[in-house]
């Protein structure tokens, strides 16, 4: 208990897989100022690239299990253990789950030159016009990515998937219609929607997103569909537990703080409190759905 009584006692890593000023970035920078506040120690933000989030997950790992060093964890850490089959970690065994933070959906968007105004509509379109229809993707084995191939593993649909350089690039190229169709998260694809340059058909969680609340979860049109960017943060294997539950205790207040909840709100992002065991439950869950989605649609890393 002496660990707990006097942590953080000294500055703190707060690691982020990807670059500055992207929605990971966002994220994990209003995370660590709410721990800064409520734990008295700053919580310093290091943004490391490359390999979709593994060279930073592998720093994290590496690093003493003494809670000086966070990671922010993601769809990326889900994904990545299928994906690449040669990392040297193993997400699930060597970094413990704290605490989630939010489940953003994602909105399957189309151009307005595609004339469905539904799902089902959009099915059947690209049916009989598989030709006229390609997927937009933020990169390969992206979020974005393997929820479109979901969509297409569940409806039979084989359309062409484009690959872009990240959400930015690929929001660019579908509002120009080079490419007609891509599930983006809320955040990326909110302001697009709103103002008419694309069309919102549906979001991938179970549920409606308060953000938009008149386009229909995909459920509704394919049973059993369910998409989302699950986030949160997690420690190298072999920290205190003590520490992992000060850690958790300082999450869950920040969920009680209207500045903080209305932060994460623009994120376009649900809260996702809950126990660390819950949310080491549902990341073991992603793993596992996303290795399917990965195997079954013969996705490689470049």
């Amino acid at each position: 208990m002496a660990h707990a009584q006097s942590y953080p006692s000294k500055p703190v890593r707060f690691l982020i897989g990807f670059p500055a000023g992207g929605p990971n970035d966002i994220l994990g920078r209003i995370v660590a100022q709410s721990l800064s506040e409520k734990l008295g120690q700053p919580f310093n933000v290091e943004n490391r690239g490359g390999r979709s989030g593994n060279i930073t997950t592998e720093m994290a790992v590496r690093a003493p299990a003494d809670g000086y060093t966070i990671l922010l964890c993601g769809p990326a850490n889900a994904i990545g253990g299928a994906l690449y089959p040669d990392l040297s970690f193993n997400f699930l065994r060597d970094v413990v789950p704290v605490a989630g933070i939010t489940r953003e959906a994602l909105v399957m968007v189309v151009h307005p030159s595609v004339p469905a105004k539904t799902v089902p509509e959009f099915i059947a379109y690209a049916k009989s016009n598989l030709d006229k229809i390609k997927m937009a993707s933020t990169g390969n084995g992206s979020s974005p990515h393997v929820t479109g191939e979901l969509f297409k593993q569940m409806t039979g649909l084989n359309l062409e998937v484009v690959h872009y350089g990240g959400g930015g690039p690929a929001l660019k190229a579908m509002i120009a219609g080079e490419a007609q169709m891509m599930f983006e998260p809320m955040s990326a694809s909110i302001e697009p929607v709103r103002s008419g340059k694309l069309r919102a058909l549906a979001v991938t969680t179970s549920e409606r997103s308060a953000a938009l609340l008149d386009v229909p979860p995909m459920r509704e049109f394919v049973p059993g569909y369910e998409a989302s960017a699950v986030t949160g943060i997690g420690v190298p294997k072999g920290t205190p537990p003590e520490i992992v539950e000060a850690l958790h205790k300082a999450g869950q207040l920040a969920f009680a703080d209207p500045t903080m909840k209305a932060k994460l709100a623009d994120t376009g992002g649900a809260p996702l409190p809950g126990t660390a065991a819950e949310f080491a439950t549902l990341m073991a869950a992603e793993t596992e759905k996303w290795g399917k989605v990965v195997k079954a649609a013969g996705i490689k890393a470049d």
